[in-house]
């Protein structure tokens, strides 16, 4: 089925320019990510902002404010506990599914809240989502230039931080708080697997293929914004719901790496 909905629809006015938004930063972030091997942290911080958008709710709170109290407290208790690696992540992940399930199931809100939470309801984005992402855009772009010389010398030269004595911590802890913030408002926004797949899969690919550091944050950006302008103009024609439709959009876009592979190109 054809729906008669097109991309520059006035009805989807502030869901296309919030998640626009979100195309540009979590590809970011996600490059990030993997850069620290912590790509498991997309799904992790996910799955806990998941929860706590539905423990939100409950309590009459915006499912933004529930989902980012969660994600931050949970990026700084890894932070500040010294963690490294995706182990933490993967309990957040047990966590933050167990807490959102029987938090769904015993409460008013029902299945269908949980669903939406998995599923992602972009179209239902309003002011407070667009503000929201807005902010975390210009949080981003002014944070990124003094957080990414940082995180890549300690990635390049990891002994250099404590054989100088340098407050390492510091960049460490604001990083990890931008990477909650950012998927706290991505998965309520998009939806759980939908903010994961932002945050993966260009970055994934753009290590891939690019020459060079600025390179792949460019080709990581790209993507992620080409990949959510396609998925939101496919699911509008075919009247699909959006986060499954971003998921294989941008799993289709993986085939660029699956090439690279053939022909011996791929850097990692």
């Amino acid at each position: 089925m054809v729906a008669d909905y097109h991309l520059l629809d006035p009805l989807f006015r502030l869901p296309l320019l919030g998640g626009l938004l979100l195309a540009c930063t979590l590809p970011l972030i996600g490059s990030l990510l993997l850069l620290r091997d912590e790509w498991l942290a997309a799904l992790g911080f996910a799955h806990l902002a998941a929860a706590g958008a539905l423990l939100g709710l409950t309590a009459g709170l915006p499912a933004v404010l529930g989902g980012t109290l969660a994600a931050l407290a949970a990026g700084a208790a890894k932070a500040l506990l010294g963690l490294r690696g995706n182990v933490a992540f993967a309990f957040m992940i047990l966590a933050g599914w167990s807490a959102m399930l029987l938090t769904a199931a015993n409460s008013g809100l029902g299945d269908s809240i949980g669903h939406a939470m998995m599923q992602g309801q972009l179209y239902f984005a309003g002011r407070t989502e667009l503000i929201a992402a807005a902010a975390l855009a210009v949080g981003t772009a002014l944070a990124l230039p003094w957080l990414i010389p940082r995180l890549l010398r300690a990635r390049l030269f990891p002994r250099f931080e404590a054989a100088n004595r340098l407050p390492a911590w510091r960049w460490h802890l604001a990083f990890d708080l931008l990477g909650a913030l950012a998927l706290a408002i991505g998965t309520a926004t998009l939806g759980l697997m939908g903010a994961f797949a932002l945050a993966f899969v260009p970055a994934w690919i753009a290590f891939a293929l690019a020459p060079g550091w600025r390179w792949a944050l460019a080709l990581a950006l790209g993507l992620g914004a080409t990949g959510y302008l396609t998925a939101f103009q496919l699911a509008l024609m075919l009247d699909q719901p959006f986060g499954p439709t971003l998921v294989a959009v941008l799993l289709a876009f993986a085939l660029l790496r699956a090439a690279a592979v053939l022909t011996g190109r791929p850097r990692q």
